[in-house]
């Protein structure tokens, strides 16, 4: 399903200049109404604005820094359960792997561009976004994508995790892999927990997705 176009853009960040700098970018490259590009400087506004903006039938662009911001990944996530047709683009000076992981897997309502990029990414990202699709900006797709991993990083699943992951990319029940394994089907629920707490997933469909991107799983065998 193709995702909802934004109408307009908020742009939530302390740093005055920045909004200003967005602001003038996106009214120049004329991808919202003028009057559809708004500013809400800090969280609590900002949830007025998108409660106020959705309670219109608005879509809405959120623009944001949340390592500047009185803001947890919990609660970007809270927000996006909470308005699941918003797009946030993450704008930050730097993010960790981690959380760019939970949030990019865990939704494509979600891009990043971080503030040291080039004005053409910058530009790439407000047109993307503006048609519904999601953006990573290079640099951040070179950190995702990096072998220079440490051993823990590359492999954090044991060989027999990695195998009940394949299983489960296969599309094979928890009885089925306990019955090809000689294993109880208890020993391979616990086997599940330990990847999901590995891999900081929730359900194993974010497992096999991020088993894709990290080449755990080959996608040729992915089961659709």
């Amino acid at each position: 399903m193709a995702a909802e176009h934004p109408d307009m853009l908020l742009l939530c960040d302390p740093q005055e200049v920045t909004r200003y700098a967005i602001h003038r970018l996106a009214a120049e490259m004329e991808l919202y109404a003028a009057e559809a590009i708004l500013s809400a400087p800090t969280l609590p506004s900002l949830k007025d604005v998108i409660h106020a903006a959705v309670s219109q039938g608005n879509v809405p662009a959120v623009l944001l820094d949340y390592t500047l911001l009185n803001c947890t990944e919990d609660d970007l996530m809270l927000l996006h359960l909470r308005y699941p047709n918003i797009h946030f683009i993450l704008f930050s000076d730097q993010l960790s792997r981690e959380f760019l992981r939970r949030m990019l897997l865990g939704s494509r309502h979600f891009s990043v561009v971080l503030k040291d990029v080039t004005l053409s990414e910058v530009r790439d990202c407000l047109r993307s976004v503006a048609r519904g699709e999601q953006y990573i900006c290079s640099r951040i797709l070179s950190m995702l994508e990096s072998r220079e991993l440490s051993e823990a990083e590359r492999t954090p699943l044991t060989a027999t995790e990695k195998e009940i992951l394949h299983s489960m990319s296969l599309g094979r029940s928890t009885k089925e892999i306990a019955a090809e394994r000689f294993l109880s089907v208890y020993t391979v629920m616990t086997h599940r927990k330990n990847i999901f707490r590995k891999l900081h997933v929730n359900n194993a469909q974010e497992a096999v997705r991020y088993a894709l991107r990290a080449g755990i799983v080959d996608p040729l065998e992915y089961y659709i």
